[in-house]
């Protein structure tokens, strides 16, 4: 018997034009939706925490619990910021304070930057300003400041949009089973039941997968403070936990070298250290808590979770970061396995015969 008859090709397309429709309407209201799907992820984080509130609290309403859930994650923020913040702001002000004696010349230059400074002064020369900014090149300037102005404005109106996305997590908070029950009524009768099959199979993929990946990154982060803390790393404790939550997106952790080998350079100015000492020292911490995570934690933690190589993650990374941004990239490795895990048991296996 052929499997693929007329009827099941015109479903294909007709699933196919769909999937792309919908790809379509996702990437043209992304500004708009985003904000919207990054409290309903901040909302689904929280579930376990309401819950909680809710059986201390002995009450079957969520509004209180889901503001308690709120408060208690702001108090920790609070908590944590109020901690760190005299070493942090000691530390950033000893760092602006050789940027300061330089610039003003109460220190010397160390030797081994006085090539960087001759390429500088070489082309910042006063004449080579003054051809940048003869004829078309000063309108050409004025342009672009123009176009910075408006580019600055629509990042403070994007800003303003984003701060509904705290309302948005309060009333889906508050309101969280009647959206789950109204999602289920969407789904057609007839595809109900393997629609909400598919839905709790991701919620079980999505429990499992950032439940693990969030153990790694607070293991990761931990050990990211304390390496920074025994190599005297300026910031050492604002980078590693930035370092750490970068971690929930796979490889993206290496992002924070640029900051790294900046505070480094600033740093080395002072003459308390050279730059080579101090950032080769931070790329140890890199390789030695990398090891640690790759071959000891995230196998312990994780298993064979995912069950994807560096290519197919990057890849994913790819496609759902350009989908959604950061919230596509956290999302990826999850939604791209369940996908997977569909198409090897729906499309790639042969039909069960009759």
């Amino acid at each position: 018997m052929n499997y693929w008859t007329t009827d099941r090709i015109m479903r294909l397309i007709i699933g196919l034009a769909i999937a792309a429709a919908l790809i379509y309407a996702l990437n043209y209201l992304s500004d708009a939706l985003l904000p919207f799907f990054a409290a309903c992820f901040i909302a689904y984080l929280l579930q376990p925490l309401v819950d909680l509130n809710r059986r201390l609290l002995h009450t079957r309403r969520r509004t209180l619990p889901s503001l308690a859930a709120l408060a208690e994650v702001a108090a920790l923020v609070a908590g944590i910021v109020y901690f760190f913040l005299p070493g942090v702001t000691r530390e950033l002000t000893q760092l602006s304070a050789i940027v300061h004696s330089l610039a003003t010349g109460h220190t010397e230059l160390p030797p081994a930057y006085s090539p960087v400074i001759d390429f500088i002064h070489t082309y910042t020369d006063s004449d080579t300003l003054r051809r940048l900014l003869y004829g078309n090149h000063l309108a050409d300037i004025i342009s672009r400041g123009s176009a910075l102005l408006g580019q600055s404005l629509g990042a403070i109106l994007h800003a303003l949009s984003w701060a509904l996305t705290l309302i948005y997590v309060v009333f889906i908070l508050i309101y969280y089973p009647q959206i789950i029950r109204g999602f289920e009524l969407i789904i057609p009768a007839a595809y109900r039941r393997r629609g909400m099959t598919l839905v709790r199979d991701v919620a079980s993929r999505m429990n499992r997968y950032f439940r693990g990946q969030g153990k790694v990154a607070l293991c990761a982060m931990i050990l990211y403070c304390i390496g920074f803390s025994i190599i005297r790393l300026p910031l050492a404790i604002p980078i590693g936990i930035l370092v750490g939550l970068l971690y929930m997106i796979p490889y993206f952790q290496y992002v924070t070298l640029l900051p790294v080998a900046a505070i480094c350079l600033i740093y080395s100015l002072g003459g308390q250290t050279g730059f080579l000492h101090l950032f080769g020292s931070s790329l140890l911490v890199y390789a030695a808590v990398q090891t640690i995570c790759d071959y000891l934690i995230t196998p312990h933690v994780m298993g064979k979770e995912m069950g994807l190589n560096p290519a197919m993650i990057l890849l994913s990374l790819s496609v759902w970061g350009t989908l959604l941004g950061i919230l596509g990239m956290i999302i990826a490795l999850p939604a791209t396995s369940l996908l997977l895990t569909y198409y090897r048991r729906y499309i790639s296996s042969p039909p069960t015969q009759k």
